[in-house]
């Protein structure tokens, strides 16, 4: 849609607050994201780029173009604008350490182990799994099944290229083995070769939807984003992530979360990490 001559941000009329409550409302019908009020300045601001883009005069027309969209792509659109994609390479390391120290010797007789990587945002979480687990078990092949609801940061993860001081912390021997130096439009930057990125799989997955996996998994990281989440989304969210371990296996939340107040079956571990227990255990 082209836009017309006097779309242009002082002719966007400023979000009221029916609209702000629409919105809102979609959010979290769509996709959980418990947007509180005080927010709507926030909401204004990242979406007032979408409504112009559409030729549209106000948030209300915005709401109505998003709903009426049959192929997905204008919600998809507000999922991206909405959603914050913050994360970095070793974020939290105390959950690695514990990875490495406790959970990965129980895993040292699997010929294959396969992880999900469940709110993996730009990837670096997901490459920070690959390259621990790969480095504790030459030889053993490590799979990751990652997704995340912004197709945004999705490309970015699949792209694999980051900036030269994202991965300045990493271990030298990781960067000999599984990063290389961009070049041309990457100079400057790493990247993932693609002998990596093959082991692993991106999805699109919306985590207040049905989903399921083929098999459990040993480990689910899905970390700092039930914080959007209200307790009932939370609870839901919880019970998908439990049916998705196998019996022993770990989830890790982030130190910002915590899963009092919601029930569930896991065993507390420590801060942000919980266990399924084996069969046969309460």
């Amino acid at each position: 849609m082209l836009l017309t001559k006097n779309s242009d941000p002082d002719h966007i009329r400023p979000l009221a607050t029916r609209e702000f409550d629409q919105i809102r409302r979609l959010a979290y019908d769509t996709f959980g994201l418990d947007l509180k009020d005080g927010k709507q300045e926030l909401v204004s601001a990242r979406l007032r780029r979408l409504v112009l883009a559409s030729g549209l005069r106000n948030y209300h027309d915005y709401y109505r173009h998003v709903v009426e969209d049959r192929t997905g792509a204008a919600l998809a659109s507000m999922i991206d604008a909405l959603t914050t994609n913050h994360t970095s390479f070793l974020r939290e390391p105390d959950h690695f350490r514990f990875l490495k120290d406790q959970v990965v010797p129980k895993l040292v007789n699997r010929k294959w182990i396969d992880i999900w990587c469940a709110a993996c945002s730009t990837g670096e979480e997901v490459w920070t799994l690959l390259f621990l687990l790969d480095d504790a078990f030459p030889g053993v092949k490590v799979h990751v099944e990652a997704s995340d609801i912004s197709n945004r940061a999705l490309h970015t993860a699949r792209a694999a290229i980051y900036a030269a001081e994202s991965v300045r912390g990493l271990p030298p021997r990781w960067h000999q083995k599984y990063l290389e130096r961009g070049s041309g439009k990457e100079d400057g930057c790493y990247t993932v070769p693609p002998a990596w990125r093959s082991r692993v799989e991106f999805h699109r997955i919306n985590l207040v939807e049905p989903f399921s996996w083929t098999r459990p998994f040993p480990i689910v990281f899905c970390r700092n984003v039930m914080i959007y989440f209200d307790r009932a989304t939370q609870q839901k969210v919880v019970a998908g992530l439990f049916a998705s371990l196998e019996p022993g296996g770990y989830l890790f939340v982030g130190h910002a979360e915590s899963l009092t107040g919601v029930r569930h079956d896991f065993e507390y571990i420590r801060p942000a990490i919980y266990r399924k227990p084996l069969r046969g255990k309460p």
